[in-house]
């Protein structure tokens, strides 16, 4: 009994020595009567150095001894060991090294604590800190414990420059992902002023891969993956440039980071040029060894000029990530521009009393006042730079993929959120939500990469369609998700592409939506009240991610709205009154203004029917005189749109009619001939025309006028060109098929009179196969509309 309780005591004895483990130090702590001379003697005797008083505590002496290993699992022995049975000592202690930890508030034993010097500020990081505003982590904290920091990936920032020396970049500073095409050498450090101008890009370079640990600054997302830097924007930025900056060693790079676009103004309409176009092209087709090029894209700060980002062609490129920025409590920055391309959002900025983003700065110093998009689009870079080090093979659409499957809307506030028929919740303000680092990396281990990328394009007939303001138009387009062409099937969507042909009188007035087969809804375009652009879009390409994962086949439709910002036909004189609206204003005046017509016995303008300028009474049929854009049909007293049947626009020189064909001072006759300098005889009959050359070709004509090159449509077996109509297309021209149209565009020499007023603006017109003639028109009353809908649906087979 005795042995067996013993041996229980032993083995617990050995378990508790082996668990808590004592490291001895060569420092003692030493209590001496007689004062600091008396301790200095006994050390001195024992072969010790005596460090003074520890602390306030009077006869207690610091003693270190410098021939003793400095730790040591074993308490030490030897002649200095002598000092224990010294009478002058009264007690000694040889120290051992305790075990002490901060008490942070942390759930997470793997806690990772950098000494950089704003390491605490970077609130965006270690937003799980209760001290922190952000209630939803992008968990990059989470991602760097699982061992991914961006080892072996190189991202490059096009921007202004990097400054490659900067303490915090040089560790990770790569050459040959740079270059300075600003000034053709391979060094892109920034041009230095007084203003410190071009700060811009070393900025979003420390963002992705500030060097860790290194007791300067902060920390990148990927801090230890490759940086360069593409030095494009501090000069002329010409398509050569942005093709040169995005093309560079593609296969070397693994991600491009833009922060940059057109001018976010709320007027501006502007994409990559063709050279650009085909760079990005090659580079997801070529980059990374055929894996594709990773090209991530700030969406834009023109939120307070109304701006959209679907007028960004970057943004809006298939190829790119276009990301979206929150503040730190989920709500939209007051920079934030929306649209349905944007894929994912991180943290940003704010209104003044936000935090802003902590990173590197010019001139080898840091900066907490980085903001806008700008800042997301290299966190973005940075997470996928994570990304690609769990996963070297994944392609430039399973990144997408990523993004979409992990992103999530966690507490982001906005009121469109939508769960689209494949499941995924997404909004035109933040995309798929907030980037999940950790998650991301998770994926990315296991993920098997999506099939080959297919696309299929249908093209509705080609047709003029005419909307009036205020009003709403719905064009329609059936697809199959070409199921009858293996090489083209789309069997779930990635992106849908829309391209648009529109002339408007003021481009910032429309609005446009496109509602996929399972009725998803997607804002391509919003009003802008600072477009006043008469230029429409010229086969402008939209593109949606709100149908991510929906099927293709089925019924698109695209709806088209025209909101005039400011009244064309007021209702109301009238002037604000605060929250109260508008107080209708009365006034006295001589006569009537134009659109009202005088009321007697009221003795008040009453308003003429709309369309009217001059009127006798409200009817449609009082009219005397028409507002822009209508035509007086004398017969009816009535302001048409359109000239009826036998009957063609003519412009007086005081107001718009509508007069019978009339082919010389004669007037109009059932048969009339005249012969004009170029040798041509024609005849009149009712509407038609009937000319004939001396070379015996006979031309039959619909007319706008009595002009020989004023056609609009042609007789059977003939083709319009340049207004008139021939057997056969002249050189520089070919026939047209039903949905194209004559890639020749100008005005001819000869127009008519009626369309001078039109003729500021209007530079050239397409000409259909059905003879439709499409003209840029600036009259506010009337607006035409040309549509060619071309859905690219892309995604796997």
């Amino acid at each position: 009994m005795h042995l067996f309780v013993v041996f229980m005591l032993s083995t617990f004895v050995v378990c508790e020595t082996l668990s808590s483990r004592s490291v001895f130090t060569n420092h003692w702590a030493v209590r001496i009567i007689g004062g600091p001379k008396e301790a200095d003697k006994l050390a001195s005797k024992y072969g010790f150095t005596n460090l003074g008083q520890i602390g306030g505590l009077e006869d207690h002496y610091h003693f270190h001894h410098s021939r003793v290993v400095r730790r040591s699992t074993f308490a030490a022995r030897g002649a200095h060991s002598f000092i224990h049975m010294d009478p002058k000592v009264g007690w000694i202690q040889q120290q051992i090294v305790k075990s002490r930890v901060k008490r942070y508030a942390r759930s997470d034993p793997d806690f990772i604590y950098f000494n950089d010097p704003k390491w605490s500020k970077l609130w965006y990081i270690h937003s799980g800190d209760k001290t922190s505003q952000c209630r939803s982590e992008m968990n990059i904290l989470a991602a760097w414990q699982r061992g991914y920091t961006g080892r072996n990936v190189v991202v490059t920032i096009l921007d202004d420059g990097i400054e490659r020396n900067h303490p915090d970049l040089a560790q990770n500073y790569d050459q040959l992902a740079s270059y300075d095409f600003n000034g053709n050498d391979h060094d892109p450090t920034p041009r230095y002023d007084s203003s410190n101008e071009n700060k811009h890009g070393t900025r979003c370079a420390g963002e992705v891969a500030a060097v860790a640990n290194n007791s300067h600054c902060v920390v990148g997302i990927a801090y230890n993956a490759r940086i360069g830097g593409i030095r494009m924007l501090d000069g002329d930025v010409t398509d050569v440039v942005e093709a040169k900056s995005l093309g560079i060693r593609p296969d070397y790079i693994d991600i491009y980071s833009a922060s940059w676009g057109p001018d976010d103004d709320g007027k501006t309409v502007d994409g990559p040029g063709p050279l650009a176009k085909q760079a990005f092209e090659v580079g997801i087709k070529k980059g990374r060894k055929g894996l594709g090029s990773i090209f991530v894209w700030a969406s834009g700060n023109g939120g307070r000029q109304g701006d959209h980002c679907s007028c960004d062609g970057y943004t809006n490129s298939i190829y790119t990530i276009s990301v979206s920025s929150s503040t730190e409590n989920g709500n939209k920055p007051w920079y934030l521009e929306v649209c349905s391309s944007t894929l994912a959002t991180t943290y940003s900025s704010g209104e003044f009393y936000d935090r802003k983003i902590v990173t590197t700065d010019l001139r080898q110093r840091c900066t907490d006042g980085h903001t806008g998009t700008s800042v997301s689009a290299p966190m973005v870079a940075g997470v996928i730079a994570l990304t690609l080090e769990a996963n070297r093979l994944i392609t430039w659409r399973d990144v997408q993929h990523l993004l979409v499957k992990t992103s999530r809307p966690v507490h982001l506030q906005a009121n469109d959120w939508k769960t689209n028929a494949a499941g995924h919740k997404v909004s035109h303000l933040f995309g798929f939500g907030l980037v999940d680092a950790e998650a991301m990396v998770i994926e990315a281990k296991k993920w098997r990469s999506v099939p080959p990328h297919h696309t299929c394009t249908k093209i509705s007939d080609c047709k003029t369609t005419y909307i009036r303001p205020e009003q709403t138009l719905n064009a329609t387009i059936s697809s199959t998700g070409c199921s009858e062409q293996p090489e083209h099937h789309v069997a779930f969507l990635e992106h849908v592409v829309v391209r648009v042909f529109i002339d408007h009188p003021r481009r910032g007035d429309l609005e446009i939506s496109l509602v996929s087969p399972a009725g998803t809804r997607s804002q391509l375009l919003l009003k802008r009240l600072f477009d006043n652009s008469n230029e429409g879009f010229k086969n402008w390409e939209f593109m949606t991610v709100h149908c991510w994962g929906e099927r293709a086949e089925g019924t698109w439709t695209l709806e088209i709205s025209d909101s005039p910002s400011q009244l064309r036909n007021p209702e109301v004189l009238g002037k604000p009154c605060g929250d109260k609206g508008c107080i209708r204003r009365v006034t006295c005046i001589s006569h009537c203004p134009l659109g009202y017509f005088e009321d007697v016995e009221a003795r008040r303008c009453r308003r003429c029917h709309r369309g009217c300028e001059r009127c006798v009474g409200h009817s449609p049929h009082n009219c005397r005189s028409c507002r822009r854009g209508l035509f007086f049909y004398a017969l009816e007293s009535s302001c048409v749109a359109a000239c009826p049947s036998g009957y063609f626009p003519d412009d007086g020189e005081s107001e718009e009619r509508i007069e019978e064909p009339s082919v010389g001072p004669s007037g109009c006759s059932d048969t009339h001939s005249i012969s004009t300098d170029s040798g041509l005889n024609h005849k009149q009959q009712n509407n038609n025309v009937n000319y004939t050359f001396n070379d015996s070709f006979n031309y039959t004509f619909f007319l706008t006028g009595p002009g020989m090159k004023e056609c609009i449509h042609c007789a059977q077996d003939f083709l319009l060109q340049e207004w008139r109509c021939v057997r056969k297309c002249a050189a520089g021209y070919y026939e047209c098929e039903k949905t194209e149209f004559l890639k020749r565009m100008f005005w001819p020499p000869a127009t008519l009179n009626w369309i001078k007023r039109f003729r500021k603006g209007m530079n050239n017109y397409l000409i259909y196969r059905r003879s439709v003639i499409c003209t840029r028109v600036t009259n506010k009353q009337l607006l035409p509309v040309f549509l060619s809908i071309s859905l690219s649906l892309d995604i796997c087979a």
